[in-house]
């Protein structure tokens, strides 16, 4: 009995010393990392894991877990399941046999491998408001107890709490950029629209402030655009749809896209594909948005009569996407910065139309797939990003 009182004595502390933890990050998937590794630990569990609640499109969908495949981010769970029966009724769920709960979402366990015994599950509330579930799967010794799940349960109020100020802060940081990058384009405009009410102002000179404000708004929506992309993308609410799809159709439609562009500039756009890919497993729409904004900054950052090569390989654990151009290359010290959001190279801001978040998004996308995004640069060469996703 005292050996019991001892270990759950130890447990509190462990819990103590994670609520400190917690608010020492605003990294939101480094935290919720934290949060479900402290889980499985002070529960005694083989596994635990993070879905996420998006109120505006009353949807669920699996966030983290300790033993995620990388395709399961984003994968969306039904809210007649256990865990959507915890986000609609915000009471805990304590399970010794989920197999034999008509509520258990089989399809989980399936594309884990993963054999789901017992499970315990709690609402991440916080200002009366469902942000998502904590869940723990399988305790190493018996079935979960009633002190897993107070102490389940304080992890999940402290972790809600932690989970919406991280988005907060992000919102209002990137807020704060988002207006600082909006300064430039609307002085532009405010000069535009005073000089256009000047009487002096020739006709040749009112078509030519006309034509700068029509560029400026395609720039400002532009902006505004990859603002809220970015923004869902950072707060974790943007769910990935993964399918099974033919890549070089992808491709081929990219090229399309960007052809008018490139012809403009004299550049050719190269795809070449390994046959070794006949399909992969991505989120489609996501996937051409990268491709597509990696053959844009291509093009704009190329020469004239320069080329772009769009390759697609394979290896044993990746397929890659290289995207490549014959242009005037990026300076070194530089290259650390380019996934920044709003960054622009020095020099570069006058001369090539952008917003500086293209690159934030990709890498935000890429890393969304358990994936990641390299550079390699030559000034006077060419710049090269290769995109790399696990096989699956």
């Amino acid at each position: 009995m005292i050996d019991i009182a001892e270990k759950n004595l130890e447990r509190y502390k462990r819990l103590i010393e994670i609520s400190r933890d917690l608010a020492s990050t605003l990294d939101l998937d480094r935290l919720l990392t934290r949060i479900i590794s402290a889980a499985r630990d002070i529960t005694e569990a083989e596994a635990a894991s993070i879905l996420l609640y998006d109120d505006a499109a009353r949807q669920l969908y699996f966030q983290v877990a300790t033993n995620m495949d990388p395709l399961m981010r984003g994968m969306v769970v039904p809210m007649d399941s256990l865990a959507g029966w915890i986000v609609t009724n915000r009471q805990p769920v304590r399970s010794d046999d989920v197999k034999t709960d008509t509520r258990f979402f089989k399809n989980v366990s399936q594309t884990l491998s993963f054999n789901h015994k017992t499970l315990l599950g709690v609402p991440l509330i916080t200002k009366d408001k469902v942000v998502g579930v904590l869940e723990v799967l399988n305790k190493v010794k018996g079935t979960f107890n009633q002190t897993d799940e107070d102490l389940l349960t304080v992890l999940g109020a402290q972790a809600a709490i932690a989970i919406e100020n991280t988005r907060l802060f992000h919102q209002s940081d990137l807020i704060a950029e988002f207006v600082h990058e909006l300064r430039t384009p609307l002085a532009s405009l405010s000069t535009a629209t005073y000089l256009l009410l000047r009487p002096e102002i020739s006709r040749d000179q009112s078509e030519q402030i006309i034509t700068n404000i029509h560029q400026e708004t395609i720039r400002l929506n532009s902006l505004a655009s990859s603002f809220l992309d970015l923004a869902r993308l950072e707060s974790g609410r943007v769910q990935f749809s993964k399918s099974t799809f033919p890549l070089l159709p992808l491709l081929e439609e990219c090229k399309a896209v960007m052809q008018s562009k490139a012809e403009e500039h004299h550049i050719r756009i190269e795809l070449q594909v390994s046959p070794e890919i006949p399909v992969v497993m991505a989120d489609r729409d996501k996937m051409k948005q990268v491709v597509l904004n990696l053959v844009s900054n291509a093009i704009k950052y190329n020469r004239a009569n320069g080329r772009v090569l769009v390759r697609a390989e394979m290896d044993e654990h990746f397929w890659h996407i290289t995207v490549a151009d014959t242009g005037m290359g990026i300076p070194e010290e530089a290259i650390p910065n380019l996934f920044q959001k709003f960054y622009r190279v020095k020099g570069m801001e006058t001369k090539v139309a952008g917003t500086g978040l293209g690159l934030s998004i990709c890498k935000q996308i890429v890393q969304g797939h358990g994936g990641r995004i390299e550079v390699k640069s030559k000034p006077g060469e060419g710049t090269s990003f290769r995109v790399s996703i696990p096989r699956q």
